[in-house]
């Protein structure tokens, strides 16, 4: 078995990629604790659902960013290889 240089960047690409992938698991547990939490409130206190919900959604939306970089980053390592 013969692995050159070039193959041996293709796979820690590959490797890399999957590990910025994992970053999406962190935003998915924290927006649907933010969900329940917000469902939660609502339920003490219906009249400030809109108040509510825009927090929690602009909660979401920063949380997001993290997954979406993970996955920016895992595209970059599979389909830009500037040491080829």
């Amino acid at each position: 078995m013969n692995i050159t240089g070039h193959d041996l960047i293709l796979a820690c690409s590959a490797i890399g990629a999957g590990l910025a992938v994992i970053a999406g698991i962190g935003p998915g547990v924290g927006q649907g604790y933010a969900a329940g939490a917000a469902a939660a409130a609502v339920g003490r206190n219906p009249g400030a659902k809109g108040d509510i919900t825009s927090t929690m959604l602009l909660g979401q939306a920063v949380a997001e960013t993290t997954g979406l970089y993970g996955l920016l980053i895992a595209f970059l390592l599979l389909f830009v290889q500037p040491l080829t």
